[in-house]
């Protein structure tokens, strides 16, 4: 297991998180999910977390991610998904016309203390596949 640390503590914090398009609608189309995906790294970079993996799909993201536990996970889903919905709304205008917001307000974390991390990145990654 690879450790990390910040000034005060040693950490290893990796978390599974899931979050959809308002109503499900499935808007992310290939043009929108290559700069998403771009946004969600610098976004993750910006605030010292390891993206490990992140599968877009056409309605929901699935996220896997080592984040500091004195930032928390949930300040950094909040400020990805604020970014996002802003940067998105405003370069594909159809998205504007079509949803009051990009994204509901919800999300699904887990921790991946029960499983290896490769199994979770293996289960996001493969995503795409399932959904065929």
């Amino acid at each position: 297991m690879k450790y990390k640390s910040n000034n005060n503590i040693v950490y290893s914090c990796h978390y599974h998180v899931i979050w959809c398009v308002k109503y499900r609608r499935k808007v992310l189309t290939e043009h929108i999910v290559e700069q998403l995906e771009q946004l969600i790294k610098n976004e993750c970079k910006k605030y010292r977390a390891e993206l490990v993996s992140v599968e877009v799909m056409s309605d929901h993201i699935h996220l896997l991610v080592d984040v500091d536990p004195q930032f928390g996970v949930h300040k950094l889903i909040k400020r990805i998904k604020g970014m996002s919905s802003r940067v998105l709304r405003d370069t594909f205008r159809e998205l504007r016309t079509k949803l009051p917001t990009l994204w509901t307000n919800s999300y699904f974390v887990a921790t991946t203390g029960g499983v290896t991390i490769e199994k979770i990145k293996e289960y996001v990654e493969n995503q795409k596949r399932s959904q065929r």
